[in-house]
């Protein structure tokens, strides 16, 4: 094996599990909830309170000009104290590797396969209103839910404005989160959820499907038309926001999202790998791809063949091959990883063959 493939074989940091925020119109909602293997992290920076406060005071004055109720936000900025574990947290992200074998295991075990198997049992009827109403199956907005939060079981204990408000001081990446901390406000202001109910992950992410507060305000849905989704709470919520932002950034419901494939024994041209090389089914077909079992494929739809684990500086890589369509591409703009696509495509065709 060459040296670069080797490099390949353990390439996925939290880094592409969690918020690849930079550049992102849409950002990636939150880290799967899997336990990861435990590493040193880097200490927190120490926080000067004074500095703190004094920036807190001019966010406090910008969201008045922006129309911000004082209300509002004397009752979510009062006492607000930086939280040294968010910043922790922060940069704790890049320590984690994990190869994708280890990852489709974690987040794709029999135990979260059998709880979503019940889970949609439970919701049956649901999910089919709403797969029919935003043209997205159950088991795809199952396998998100899954995924982000172990059904709702794993929402997230921060409150999010304190742990916005520290990300957004912190200095990182502060245009991005001083403009969810301004989003997080506005939803509290226009009283679509109250201030206690507004807690989630250390990075902001709410709810059962960890929506950043910029993506509920754009996508989320409230399934009686009360104009407040509560995507924390009730699962008809949930399932139409996440349904609604699948099916409004380009989500094809007649199409699957992709399969693993099994290649030729002479190989595939390296050239003929990646996102931006799309061919149809039957000519994948004709190109010795096939089924993992042997069996040939064929069809019309337009796909790309990848690699689980993508190799580094333009290299081809190693891992299990996959052929993989626009609904692909879509999931991935929920969470920028490959990883994570694959995995939800995934758990989603095994909760539907169950």
């Amino acid at each position: 094996m060459s040296a670069k493939a080797r490099r390949g074989m353990k390439m996925v940091s939290a880094g592409l599990l969690v918020l690849a925020m930079a550049g992102c119109a849409e950002p990636p909602q939150t880290q799967p909830q899997i336990e990861l293997p435990k590493s040193e992290a880097p200490s927190a920076p120490e926080i000067n309170q004074a500095d703190f406060q004094s920036w807190l005071e001019g966010f406090r004055a910008e969201a008045l000009q922006k129309g911000l109720h004082a209300e509002t936000l004397d009752a979510a900025l009062t006492g607000v104290q930086p939280i040294p574990r968010v910043l922790e947290l922060d940069r704790k992200q890049p320590e984690f590797t994990l190869s994708f074998d280890d990852y489709l295991a974690r987040v794709v075990s029999p135990a979260r396969l059998q709880r979503g198997q019940a889970m949609m049992a439970q919701n049956k009827d649901l999910l089919e209103a709403v797969a029919q109403r935003y043209g997205v199956p159950p088991q795809n907005i199952a396998a998100m839910w899954g995924i982000e939060t172990d059904f709702g079981r794993m929402t997230g204990g921060f409150q999010i404005i304190p742990a916005l408000a520290t990300l957004a001081f912190d200095g990182r990446r502060s245009s991005y989160f001083r403009t969810e901390l301004m989003n997080a406000l506005t939803i509290a202001d226009k009283g679509m959820a109250p201030l206690e109910k507004l807690h989630g992950s250390w990075a902001g992410a709410m709810g059962q499907c960890q929506f950043m507060p910029s993506t509920y305000l754009k996508y989320g849905q409230s399934w009686n038309d009360s104009g407040k989704p509560d995507i924390w709470d009730q699962p008809a919520d949930v399932f139409a926001s996440a349904a609604n932002y699948l099916s409004s950034i380009g989500w094809k419901a007649d199409e699957i999202w992709g399969r693993a494939v099994k290649l030729p024994s002479a190989g595939i041209a390296p050239a003929l790998f990646g996102l931006d090389v799309r061919h149809s089914l039957t000519e994948w077909g004709k190109l010795g791809v096939t089924l993992p079992n042997g069996k040939p494929i064929h069809g019309d739809q337009m796909m790309s063949l990848i690699r689980a684990e993508s190799g580094k500086n333009g290299d081809v890589g190693v891992g299990a091959p996959y052929l993989v369509g626009d609904n692909f591409r879509v999931m991935m703009k929920w969470n920028h990883s490959t990883f994570f696509a694959l995995a939800a495509g995934t758990l989603a065709d095994r909760l539907a063959s169950k």
